[in-house]
């Protein structure tokens, strides 16, 4: 991202932000209620174009280009609210994701990529150990159930860059944990990118950084430089911008 801004009306939900995340790298981008993490996610995947700046993915300048178009480039998120089918089974779920990602096409009469569809979406489920509620309503399931089969979701698209918003949003501590092992063990070349309040699983997760305040990017660097940054626990215990 080079000098992205948006804007809503008078608002200045970003601000001239520049942003480089290398392939394979995992990074958590922090910041209280309203600092502008999730505009920052809208933008990059294409769900709300730029008020200014450029946004390049692979090495190309999407800027102008769609959500769907970045999707079958590589590009995969979560959102903060769940949007998945309730009234279907966990596994159609994720079998439709592959199918809107592919370019499918849902037919009356099978074939044999749609039955390899099918596995990759079972696969997808194992990964992130929700397999053993695949023919359940996902209307059934509960609230951290719901965050895996997004999580499968993502993944079942077999993304270049994979990028999650507050996945650890109203999870038991034990449910915190199972995510953060999920996360830890992705494969290493798959680019990650996370939102998230906990810092304990951000900070776990991430490899490097990136702080936000009012739209802005403040601070960058490692979870040991981000732990020990005054200014990060001055937002975080609500004390607001010093340099304010």
């Amino acid at each position: 991202m080079r000098g992205v801004g948006r804007r809503f009306g008078g608002l200045h939900a970003v601000r001239d932000v520049d942003l480089e995340i290398a392939p394979g790298e995992r990074r958590a981008i922090l910041g209280p209620n309203g600092a502008g993490k999730t505009t920052l996610f809208n933008v990059i995947c294409g769900d709300f174009p730029v008020s200014s700046g450029t946004v390049e993915l692979f090495g190309r300048d999407v800027t102008p280009l769609p959500a769907r178009a970045r999707a079958k480039m590589g590009l995969a998120r979560t959102y903060q609210q769940s949007r998945l089918f309730g009234g279907l089974t966990v596994e159609d779920n994720i079998y439709l994701s592959i199918v809107g990602v592919t370019g499918g096409h849902l037919r009356p009469i099978l074939s044999r990529r749609d039955a390899e569809m099918r596995e990759r979406a079972r696969a997808a489920a194992r990964r992130v150990a929700i397999d053993s509620k695949l023919s359940e309503l996902v209307g059934n399931l509960s609230h951290g159930e719901h965050r895996q089969v997004a999580l499968a979701v993502a993944l079942a698209a077999e993304p270049k860059m994979m990028m999650l918003d507050e996945p650890a949003s109203g999870l038991s501590r034990g449910e915190r944990q199972l995510l953060t092992d999920l996360l830890l063990a992705l494969a290493q070349d798959l680019t990650l990118v996370v939102i998230e309040h906990d810092m304990d699983v951000a900070l776990r997760v991430a490899e490097q950084v990136t702080m936000m305040h009012d739209g802005r990017v403040i601070v960058e660097g490692t979870p040991d430089e981000i732990r020990a940054n005054e200014l990060v626990h001055d937002l975080y215990l609500g004390r607001g911008h010093r340099n304010e």
